[in-house]
């Protein structure tokens, strides 16, 4: 009884190990900031973001579900990249998919770029600005037709221009 207790506790405190190290883990785009358009200094982006933005946008983070104001935001128009402008989305490619995530099947072609991201253990598609770099969110296969693609983004990595009236 011992020895099972002993191998129950050490395989939980490594899985937490494991866990709480994953936040360290890179994803596959980092470290490639040079190979984009444009490119800023880590203090460059400070400047021109919200610290919310930053978070997301330069350090891969994730805000928090239902939390931002494009998840109702359902006007025609287009959305773009917080931190470079970039038209990436169209209004006519959102869904609600219930995620508390902004979310489209479809980007503007060529505007955003996929990479495997690792920093959860479990390998997901990050989506990342083509011109800027800039984390987005991730994709999943779990969209609506026509492409089955679930574009889940960070509202405060996105910002919307409503089309011309």
């Amino acid at each position: 009884m011992t020895m099972q207790r002993r191998v129950f506790l050490l395989g939980g405190v490594g899985a937490l190990a494991v866990l709480a190290g994953s936040q360290w883990l890179p994803s596959a785009r980092a470290g490639r900031d040079g190979e984009f358009e444009l490119v800023k200094s880590a203090d460059e982006w400070k400047r021109l973001l919200t610290p919310a933005q930053f978070r997301v946008l330069r350090e891969h983070g994730t805000e928090r579900p239902f939390t931002s104001p494009l998840n109702d935001e359902h006007r025609p128009g287009t959305f773009h990249c917080a931190a470079c402008e970039r038209a990436l989305f169209q209004s006519d490619t959102k869904f609600e998919s219930g995620t508390g995530w902004p979310s489209f099947f479809a980007p503007i072609e060529g505007a955003v770029g996929v990479s495997s991201d690792f920093s959860l253990i479990v390998p997901r598609q990050e989506v990342h600005c083509h011109r800027c770099g800039g984390h987005l969110g991730h994709v999943f296969d779990d969209g609506p037709r026509p492409t089955g693609k679930r574009y889940c983004m960070n509202g405060v990595a996105l910002k919307f221009e409503a089309a011309a009236a």
